[in-house]
């Protein structure tokens, strides 16, 4: 009964994914980025490979830095905060699918230890709820809820996304233990170089496929600019490139071979890192707490009672 409930609920969720993704084709279709998570979602069962790298690395090209900030140690069924920091200067802007300049989006996916998951919302607190209301959270599929999705959302007010996290209880699940365990997070800001089936964006420095000159440069501000070079044959080739690429040529320019036509666009990246966080039993710490007590008494006890000691051999050498 249980496995054919779950199997109605993936299929439920699949169907959820597809209409969002058709959607999202239909009403946003120069915005192709936007999808990008839940291509992913549908494209790989575990957003972390086996090498350790995390899927969105294989269309966010460039490498950047990003931050998590995380407990030292929390204990069973404890509520704590995540903070995944994907910082980069808001006074860059990205071109946008449709070739015109927009601001960053970023995104994070946090991989959590099994039984982690993300913490209902009738146990945060105020303070932890207003910090999540800008962002939606989602688990990465039905069945891996502790990893956990962002994005894309607008960069400029979300360099920091806070994750509300739950903590497992050993007592009850026992898959856990009190041990310590690693957290995983990945953050892009951006779009990616190259879609989900394999396909170049335009978000790409564009090379020149033939040797010769530049004969006629052809400006499109809606399909792009299509330049035909003459190679020393005497034919002439054409390459088509998308709206919104600041050219590097100019007509009658001779020209090589892999030769840049266009400055780079791309001015995002990912990153990843990864960070340990201690599952504490409580009884552990109650009893350092005791032995820390007792070890204080008898120094202070000892303290007294060498006092004591010095006062009665001062009296004996004063009588």
């Amino acid at each position: 009964m249980r496995k054919e409930c779950r199997r109605k609920i993936g299929k439920s969720f699949d169907f959820l994914v597809l209409a969002s993704i058709a959607i999202q084709q239909l009403v946003l279709p120069a915005s192709r980025a936007n999808a990008f998570p839940i291509y992913a979602q549908q494209a790989y069962k575990n957003p972390r490979e086996a090498n350790g790298r995390i899927v969105c690395a294989n269309c966010h090209l460039a490498a950047k830095t990003v931050e998590l900030e995380a407990p030292q140690s929390i204990l069973p069924d404890q509520v704590f905060e995540t903070t995944v920091k994907i910082p980069y200067d808001t006074s860059k802007k990205q071109i946008l699918g449709s070739g015109k300049k927009g601001g960053l989006n970023v995104g994070a996916v946090l991989v959590l230890p099994e039984g982690f998951k993300l913490a209902p919302k009738d146990k945060l607190s105020a303070e932890l709820k207003s910090k999540i209301a800008s962002v939606y959270i989602t688990p990465y599929s039905p069945t891996l809820e502790n990893i956990l999705v962002v994005g894309p959302v607008a960069g400029e007010k979300n360099q920091e996304i806070h994750f509300p996290i739950l903590a497992p209880n050993p007592e009850t699940d026992k898959r856990v233990h009190f041990f310590k365990y690693p957290l995983y997070v990945g953050g892009n800001r951006g779009r990616g170089q190259v879609y989900p089936d394999g396909q170049k964006t335009n978000n790409n420095q564009y090379l020149s496929s033939v040797s010769g000159k530049v004969v006629n440069i052809e400006i499109n501000e809606k399909t792009g600019t299509k330049v035909s070079v003459q190679d020393t044959n005497g034919n002439n080739s054409e390459q088509l490139i998308p709206a919104g690429l600041d050219l590097l040529i100019s007509k009658s320019d001779i020209i090589r071979v892999d030769q840049p036509l266009t400055a780079d666009p791309n001015v995002g990246g990912f990153g990843q890192t990864d960070k340990e966080i201690v599952l504490q039993n409580p009884t552990r710490i109650y009893g350092y707490v005791a032995f820390a007590f007792v070890t204080m008494l008898t120094q202070v006890l000892l303290v007294v009672k060498k006092k004591q000691f010095e006062k009665v051999q001062a009296a004996e050498m004063n009588f």
